[in-house]
């Protein structure tokens, strides 16, 4: 019989970031191929506790201690082979200068993988006989990118590299720091407008405006030119090139004022650009924010104040009034309000009142929300000791930041439709141009005036405000998203979610509290009211589903202390019932389909009638036969929640056409619950296959999101358009497997997610109607004759009214 082990990943690959890089699958595809392993997989990260790497083997083939020994030389060998870095870093400032370094990161000799982000953070695995971190290094400072250090594994980069830079550390994109860009540019105005001016007051030397141009020439065009520079190396060709020519070719026609009024405008607009994107992501880098730098914890017995990366799981932190609480956690002590709005979004304070700790410690996940507090949120009036589930890099809050920065580099449908737009049109571009360049030949004019309309056109079908236009609304919507308490994982899902006509809503949980309670009793035949519930609790009391544990519940406050007896050998039978033995007699309680599958006599008409009229008020039923005597029916309601009715008029409002509930519950129950919520369709008896198969078919017919807890409706969450997941800020799972989570166990957040996505898209396609609509008439105009003066305003213009339409979706709201 196959035996497992498991081990710490941070103790086997130490320096390796997480669980999804290569060294990882290399280790497992290792140790699959040694005899006697039958499979080496990763559990992952879960309740604080690390990612494991967990190994399947035959303790007859191969022993225990054997595999620990090759687990450790197989780490230590990709240890020595793999060097792995995960820098923040100063100057990646637009998604496409981030794809320009990966490109160039992978062309180094060496280096297996390299990804870099717009949210300033390189990450790169390279094989350490080939290439070095200095290397790397260096190419990214040829590249005018600065390394600061390690933000996710908390690793200095003089610990990489073997030598720190602290110089560096506050150095911003130049000697004005990250203003350095807009000042230069400003500066580069100042030259073209003394130049202008000088020329105009009569008595100036010529050669006085000709070297204020030269000068703007310079400082307008020192940042484009490294930059284009850098994209040509990288064997890239961008917008950049096609503007450095026009300005060039400005100067070789002796049109040096509006080559120095092209490339002012140009760098001005790259610096507004470049300021517009670093506050969308300070909006995202301020969640990380909230957490406080220090925490008051009790150790043997005497309170010391530490860094919050020196919190271990198990500590118990004080957390004063008015204060941010450090770690993610459970109360053991102290009453208070506690505003969570920081990480759920919730409007209003949550009361926090303590538990036992022997209970809570066995697994905290469990534990009601009146008990949990997350790292990031503020404490009320009362003092609260805290006992830490997560260490701080693992908290709620830091994870929530760390995906909403990785989903900055998850590019939307319209981001992809763009880029390939431009592979062919930027082309399409020089070839017209370059047929303007010998339009002197057939309509016989000057060569210069050819090649100066063909420097306008590049100027007017310089693609700028298209390369901006989704990017810049993704990255606003996602920070507000955040803000708000959602958690959209990328411009893919914040796309499709506002493209959505149909939501299907898992029933228990999410459209109803998901605490159901005995309603009704029914004995049957004379049986009475105590033996139904002694037969029912005894049963039900060793499964762990919902129902059951309502029974169990509502028997111990009825039996009073008249315990049944213990029951055995209970099986479940999934979407049904249970089967047990109590007193040596079986006990089926379940649905009236269960009684169809396990044989004996059948359902009674009287006791039908029964089930069938309380089913038909909106109750759940539970019939419990012992042997094959049936005793009775139990009756359970599970309570609207107070918001679902408002959240279905909500979406409707918003364009949703259609919503419908799936349940397991029977269909006469689900039927009563959704005509109450006022949704259009209700699909009960399923089960989880069957609620896969239900979305499937949804999505058929149009896009469909599939709202549910992130666990039990993962698989039917995978297969729609979007899965959204409830409550997620207590659920690592519902993290991990959603595509949209509503931080909060508030279905209040999805309108707002729905809204904001549909503003998104919105917004972009205002955008692309602006980028598009101004090449269209500006084509046409400078080829007209339009000169390169108003072609390169009325172009800047558009970039910088693009870049403000996506700012105001920071500021959304329903």
């Amino acid at each position: 019989m196959a035996e497992q082990v498991q081990l710490d990943l941070p103790v086997v690959l130490p320096r390796v970031p997480d669980a999804t890089d290569a060294c990882v699958d290399r280790l497992t595809d290792c140790l699959r191929g040694q005899p006697g392993v039958s499979r080496a997989h990763v559990v992952p990260a879960t309740n604080g506790a690390p990612d494991r790497l967990c190994v399947h083997y035959d303790p007859d083939t191969i022993a225990r201690p054997r595999i620990r020994r090759r687990v450790r030389s197989v780490s230590a060998d990709l240890t020595d082979r793999y060097g792995h870095l995960v820098w923040a870093v100063e100057g990646i400032s637009r998604p496409r200068r981030a794809r320009t370094i990966a490109k160039r990161l992978r062309q180094i000799n060496g280096v297996v993988e390299a990804e870099a982000r717009a949210a300033e953070q390189v990450r790169v695995e390279y094989d350490r006989s080939s290439t070095s971190a200095d290397e790397i290094r260096d190419v990214l400072r040829s590249m005018n990118v600065r390394p600061q250090g390690d933000r996710l594994a908390a690793q200095r980069l003089a610990a990489e590299a073997g030598r720190g830079d602290r110089e560096e550390e506050h150095d911003h994109g130049g000697i004005f720091g990250e203003k350095t860009e807009l000042i230069v540019a400003v500066a580069a105005g100042v030259c073209v407008a003394l130049g202008f001016g000088l020329s105009v007051v009569g008595g100036t030397p010529g050669w006085v405006p000709w070297g204020l141009y030269v000068g703007a020439y310079a400082l307008g065009g020192y940042h484009t030119v490294r930059e284009a520079v850098e994209t040509l190396r990288a064997g890239e060709f961008e917008v950049d090139f096609l503007m450095l020519v026009a300005a060039g070719g400005a100067a070789v026609l002796g049109k040096w004022l509006e080559g120095a009024f092209l490339l002012f405008l140009f760098s001005l607009g790259h610096a507004l650009e470049h300021y517009a994107m670093r506050r969308a992501r300070r909006a995202i880098e301020s969640l990380a924010d909230l957490a406080p730098d220090t925490a008051l914890v009790r150790r043997d017995g005497e309170e010391r104040e530490v860094s919050v990366d020196q919190l271990r799981v198990g500590d118990t932190v004080i957390v004063k009034p008015n204060e941010r609480i450090p770690a993610d956690g459970f109360v053991t002590q102290g009453e208070s309000a506690v505003n969570q709005a920081p990480v759920t979004g919730e409007s209003v304070p949550v009361d926090k009142t303590p538990v036992e700790i022997p209970a809570a410690a066995r697994d905290p996940t469990t534990l009601d929300p009146a008990h949990r507090v997350y790292a990031g949120t503020i404490n009320g009036s009362g003092v609260l000791e805290v006992r830490v589930t997560k260490r701080a890099g693992e908290s709620t809050l830091s994870r929530v930041v760390q995906m909403v920065t990785e989903a900055e580099a998850e590019k939307s449908p319209t981001e992809r439709f763009t880029d390939r737009f431009e592979r062919v049109f930027v082309p399409a571009v020089l070839g017209l141009v370059g047929l303007l360049l010998f339009a002197w030949v057939p309509l016989g004019e000057p060569v210069a005036d050819s090649f100066y309309r063909a420097m306008a056109v590049l100027v007017a079908a310089s693609p700028c405000a298209l390369a901006i236009a989704t990017p810049s609304a993704v990255l606003s919507a996602l920070a507000r998203a955040g803000q708000g308490g959602v958690l959209v994982k990328g411009g893919g899902p914040l796309e499709h979610l506002g493209r959505l006509g149909a939501v299907a809503f898992d029933k228990t949980g999410t459209l109803t509290e998901g605490a159901p309670r005995v309603t009704d009793v029914r004995p049957h035949n004379g049986t009475s009211e105590e033996d139904l519930l002694r037969a029912a609790v005894a049963a039900e009391r060793l499964s762990d589903h919902p129902l059951a544990e309502a029974v169990v519940q509502y028997g111990d406050e009825h039996l009073e202390g008249r315990l049944p007896e213990d029951a055995t050998e209970m099986k479940g039978i999934t979407g049904r019932g249970i089967r047990a033995s109590v007193g040596g007699r079986p006990v089926h309680v379940g649905n009236a389909s269960l009684f169809d599958e396990v044989g004996g006599p059948p359902l009674p008409d009287p006791l039908r009638d029964e089930v069938e009229a309380l089913e038909a008020d909106g109750r759940t039923t539970m019939i419990v036969r012992r042997g094959d005597t049936y005793l009775g029916v139990v009756g359970l309601a599970d309570a609207p929640r107070p918001e679902a009715a408002g959240v279905v008029e909500q979406l409707r409002r918003a364009g949703i056409r259609r919503m419908v509930m799936l349940s397991g519950d029977n269909q006469r129950v689900v039927d009563a619950a959704a005509e109450r919520l006022g949704l259009d369709e209700a699909r009960g008896d399923l089960l989880p296959s069957d609620k896969v198969d239900t979305v499937r078919a949804l999505r058929q017919d149009e896009d469909v999101a599939m709202v549910g807890d992130g666990v039990n409706d993962a698989p039917a969450m995978a297969n729609a358009t979007v899965g959204v997941a409830m409550g997620a800020a207590g659920s690592d799972a519902a993290l991990e497997t959603a595509d949209v989570a509503l931080m909060a166990d508030d279905l209040s957040q999805l309108p707002f997610a729905v809204g904001l996505s549909r503003q998104t898209r919105r917004v972009i396609t205002q955008n692309l109607w602006i980028a598009l609509g101004m090449v269209a008439v500006l084509v046409p105009a400078t080829i007209a004759g339009l000169s390169i003066g108003p072609a390169v305003v009325l172009h800047e213009g558009s970039t910088l009214l693009v870049v403000g339409n996506a700012l105001r979706l920071l500021r959304y709201d329903t």
